[in-house]
């Protein structure tokens, strides 16, 4: 049965999910990397669409914007669509000048001082971590198709626009970069007992400033948007 805030039926959402932020850049990649694409979801135009990468079934279906959407969004994938899998693929802002634009970043885990956990129902956890099945498996696949990728934990906050520039705080908690959705998805995937991590290109450098324009931001992740499809048909 649909959700609230999903129309698709029992059957029309695969067990494996990436999950891009954007529904643009879902388009794209159904449009460029899948087969046999059928359109899942259009409801509050979070587009979602369900098709085969190398004979395997997978669905992209767009989270939006945040924690709460991302919350929303795996909360019902996993729990009414019997989802095992999901992969965030998304962009993300480096705290440190060690991680350069277009790097990929496999959050091993996620921090957040957000409220969310609280309010879902469970005491307070400021750190969650990522599948380390999912993650050995996508460090295992970058390996052998040669693309460097680093390890690391997320910061996932709730304000996109911050007048603090001082980022120790969370530097000082092993966070290397910045972005705002992780962190629901590890707590559904940690509530649900199923496997989720996030893929990340660095979009943003906090440190010196430089940063990639939106349109880029939308169609030119394919390293990152491969390594997620590769890794995810062997889950």
């Amino acid at each position: 049965m649909p959700t609230v805030h999903i129309e698709a039926q029992k059957g029309e959402i695969a067990k494996r999910v990436l999950m891009p932020g954007d529904p643009n850049r879902a388009k794209y990649i159904a449009k460029t990397y899948l087969e046999n694409v059928k359109v899942a979801n259009q409801l509050r135009a979070e587009y979602a669409f369900t098709g085969t990468y190398k004979g395997v079934e997978v669905t992209i279906f767009s989270s939006g914007m945040g924690i709460g959407s991302m919350g929303i969004y795996s909360y019902e994938l996993f729990h009414d669509y019997d989802v095992e899998t999901i992969i965030r693929i998304g962009t993300a802002g480096s705290y440190t000048e060690d991680l350069k634009l277009y790097d990929l970043l496999l959050a091993d885990s996620a921090y957040s001082n957000t409220t969310f956990d609280e309010e879902a129902g469970v005491g307070n956890i400021d750190i969650i971590n990522s599948s380390f099945e999912l993650n050995s498996t996508i460090l295992d696949t970058a390996y052998l198709k040669n693309m460097k990728i680093k390890t690391g934990r997320v910061h996932t906050t709730e304000a996109f626009y911050n007048e603090n520039k001082d980022y120790s705080k969370y530097t000082k908690l092993g966070c290397m970069a910045v972005e705002m959705e992780t962190y629901s998805l590890l707590y559904n995937a940690k509530k649900f007992m199923r496997k989720a991590t996030a893929l990340l290109t660095i979009s943003d450098n906090l440190i010196t400033h430089e940063e990639i324009d939106s349109k880029t931001r939308e169609q030119k992740l394919d390293e990152m948007i491969v390594l997620a499809l590769e890794s995810i048909i062997k889950k």
